[in-house]
């Protein structure tokens, strides 16, 4: 860490930037200056070959004019472009902006954007936005919103209030009445039919008979949608809907259920018999049936797969191929150490660690088949720094402890003492020299947890001064007097909620509450950018496991990603329902995962901005993500206090690790990938025999069409460990280069 980074934040402005940001935080970044950008996605201007997600278009033609007048009223003329490109409309639509923002002709962007969605090495043209699903970003509501209105008169009367019991009464009485391997996929039904049919009675004025049928049947709704109607109960008025984030939620996005054909035959069969057009309308109209042939699944295995707030994610959102593969390593001669040379100088010559070493080397230069293409995305060039840091990793790689069932690893805490500032995120370097906690106070500090001090670079008077030829020019650089344990940084305006160390140490994310992420150097501990892109706070920030490149997610439910080098984002993951709650690079840095209140998880294709995974399970908010060391698997925590287990290759669920008794906050993979750690509100370290888990894998299951999942109940089979604190919450876990597991947290007496 004592080199002088000279690199990618520095090198900005080098040749004119015209940047004219929209208020919506998104902007144009038609950039000039030199090196290998991202190219553009195609869902800015032409379709994505493969890509079997929506645009996220609204159906109807009156929806699609009063979405495109809501934006255009609020000023977001780049998201109308996008949005009148993404849906067809001709250029002189009277809902047009009337040209394009970025200083293109229209015809010309869509052409760049077509032609660059397949070359890397294309300088960026424009903002990407890409979406799976209409996801509005929230607005401060307007006093008169006539738009949304627009958007809500579907809700028409369809039949007599009080008969609306009756209804919803009769369905419930068929649905317990058939046979049990029908009743648990019929009873799927139950929760969005309930939602829709209150919102109608409200939306039309029918407040009391809105209240008996809330008071009557929101008790049968399962326990975890509990927090979903605790608002709608709020909503007792049609003021009350107007925007309201919960209802355009219900109403711009269906709800998806997956259903047998013989289960669906059976409810279709009987509303037509009985004539029920109210509830038939509202499955035509609000609930997408992702309909399979086969047996019907069975409760277990469909409450394994729900609870998210649109239902579950469809099987065709799952089928798009991924990459995820590890990049072939870059080839570096190891240089022999001084135990090594002095091996070879005995007669014997024993080798020891040698063949270690070369099998380290041999096994990087095999290409994975599942891998990216090594240029698919435009990577950093490896400095000679970067190489003396893999160099040393190799190195301590030979030294790393193999860890199983029998051989556990030791375990580290880090207590913060006195964190009366509220600690809110903590991040440790790669290498382990390194901790930094975000606080509540708005400050990030900065811990040397080595007997080697912080210490700034000197001021550019003294550097004049120096030999730069000199072999120990990278010490003469630092300043002594500036020698300390710790570093304080200020420069938010709210609470620090997520920090992130770059891979070569020479940088610190931070993401607050004030709606920006800023990059602070630690060579002079000072703040290099500021960006701004976000509207609402920002929950949580990761640089790429390769630099340069990092993701944002906040609380206006987009994912951003970005490059050091732009104070603009290169692509905006668009999609979820709720706040982006963590964030998280695929080891590969081709694929980013996201978690979001709205209890799914979102893996994006960091080259095409678009969604290529969908994972339903989880029965809270998600907190805690975690690739595998070989980029096969993902591993997700959340406030049900759950760890769930996905295979990204297929697409689907294949273990649930239960024991943890509150929300857990962070998970990481060994470095070999043999042990799974996760940390919790519960004041609790788990460790988890993820090899186990992974072997145990029916891979027969995933090639049915069905995608029904069989979750094995071995929880305690696979909990190798539980490590209880005193009274300490767990906010962060890390194992250094050998094995030996670190964890974080604030002391709360």
């Amino acid at each position: 860490m004592a080199a002088v980074q000279g690199g990618l934040v520095e090198s900005v402005d080098k040749k004119d930037i015209k940047t004219e940001p929209s208020e919506d935080g998104g902007g144009n970044n038609n950039n000039a200056n030199d090196g290998k950008k991202l190219s553009p996605s195609p869902g800015a201007g032409a379709p994505a070959e493969g890509n079997n997600t929506t645009a996220g278009a609204p159906g109807d033609k009156s929806t699609l004019l009063a979405v495109l007048q809501f934006l255009k009223k609020n000023k977001l003329t780049e998201s109308v472009d996008i949005l009148r490109r993404e849906a067809g409309l001709p250029e002189d639509s009277p809902d047009s902006t009337g040209g394009d923002s970025s200083g293109e002709a229209p015809g010309d962007a869509a052409r760049n954007a077509g032609a660059g969605g397949a070359d890397a090495s294309s300088l960026l043209g424009r903002v990407a936005v890409s979406s799976s699903a209409v996801a509005p970003v929230p607005k401060a509501p307007s006093e008169d919103q006539p738009d949304v209105n627009v958007v809500l008169s579907a809700y028409s009367q369809q039949g007599d209030p009080p008969l609306y019991k009756v209804y919803y009464s009769g369905l419930k009485k068929f649905i317990e009445s058939v046979l049990d391997c029908h009743r648990a996929e019929l009873s799927q039904v139950f929760y969005p039919l309930f939602v829709h049919m209150y919102l109608e009675l409200v939306y039309n004025g029918h407040e009391n008979e809105a209240k008996a049928f809330f008071d009557k049947f929101s008790g049968d709704q399962e326990c975890y949608y509990g927090g979903d109607l605790h608002v709608l109960s709020s909503l007792t008025k049609k003021e009350h809907m107007r925007g309201n984030e919960t209802l355009l939620d219900f109403r711009t996005s269906k709800f998806v259920l997956r259903i047998s054909r013989d289960s669906y035959q059976l409810l279709k069969r009987h509303l037509q018999e009985r004539q029920n057009n109210q509830i038939w309308n509202i499955i035509q109209e609000h609930l997408y049936i992702d309909i399979f042939d086969g047996m019907p699944r069975s409760k277990s295995q469909i409450d394994a797969m729900s609870g998210s707030l649109a239902g579950e994610g469809k099987r065709d959102a799952n089928k798009a191929k991924v990459y995820y593969g590890l990049l072939k390593e870059p080839e570096i001669e190891l240089p022999l150490d001084d135990e090594d040379e002095e091996a070879e100088n005995e007669e014997g010559k024993p080798k020891k660690k040698k063949p270690k070493k070369d099998n380290m080397g041999s096994k990087s230069k095999k290409q994975d088949p599942n891998a990216p293409a090594q240029t698919r995305i435009p990577l950093p060039e490896l400095k000679d720094s970067d190489k003396l840091d893999k160099i040393m990793y190799m190195k301590e790689a030979t030294k790393r402890i193999r860890l199983a069932p029998d051989n556990l690893p030791s375990i580290c805490f880090y207590t913060f003492l006195n964190a009366y500032q509220g600690l809110t995120a903590v991040d440790f370097t790669d290498d382990s020299s390194l901790i930094a906690g975000g606080f509540a106070d708005s400050t990030v500090r900065v811990w040397s947890v080595t007997p080697k001090k912080l210490r700034k670079v000197k001021s550019a008077a003294d550097l004049n001064l120096i030999d730069k030829e000199s072999d120990d020019v990278l010490e003469r650089i630092m300043d002594e007097k500036t020698a300390s344990e710790s570093k304080i940084l200020f420069g938010h305006s709210g609470p620090v909620y997520g920090i992130s160390f770059s891979p070569d140490r020479n940088y610190l994310l931070s993401s607050s509450e004030d709606g920006t992420i800023r990059l602070w150097s630690l060579q002079t501990f000072t703040c290099l950018v500021g960006y701004k892109g976000h509207n609402y706070p920002v929950w949580d920030t990761q640089f790429s496991p390769h630099g340069y490149y990092f993701v944002s997610g906040g609380h206006d439910r987009v994912a951003r990603l970005w490059a050091t080098d732009h104070y603009q984002p290169l692509r905006m993951f668009s999609g979820h329902l709720a706040d982006v709650t963590c964030t998280h690079f695929h080891p590969n840095s081709n694929y980013v995962a996201t978690g979001s209140s709205d209890r799914t998880i979102r893996l994006w294709d960091v080259l095409s901005g678009s969604c290529v995974r969908i994972f339903t399970g989880h029965k809270g908010p998600i907190h805690a993500l975690a690739f595998s060391p070989n980029g096969k698997f993902l591993a997700s925590g959340a406030t049900d206090g759950r760890v769930l287990l996905w295979d990204i290759g297929h697409g689907l669920m294949f273990g649930e690790l239960k024991g943890h008794t509150d929300t857990i906050y962070t998970l990481k993979f060994s470095r070999d990938g043999e042990i799974l750690a996760s940390g919790s509100m519960d004041n609790t370290v788990r460790l988890w025999d993820a090899m186990k888990a992974f072997d145990d894998l029916e891979t027969d299951d995933f090639t049915a069409a069905t995608g029904h999942v069989h979750l094995q109940e071995n929880s305690q089979e696979l909990l190798l460990g539980t490590y209880t604190s005193k009274s300490t919450t767990v906010i962060h876990i890390h194992f250094t280069r050998r094995n030996l597991l670190l964890a974080a947290g604030a002391y709360n007496p």
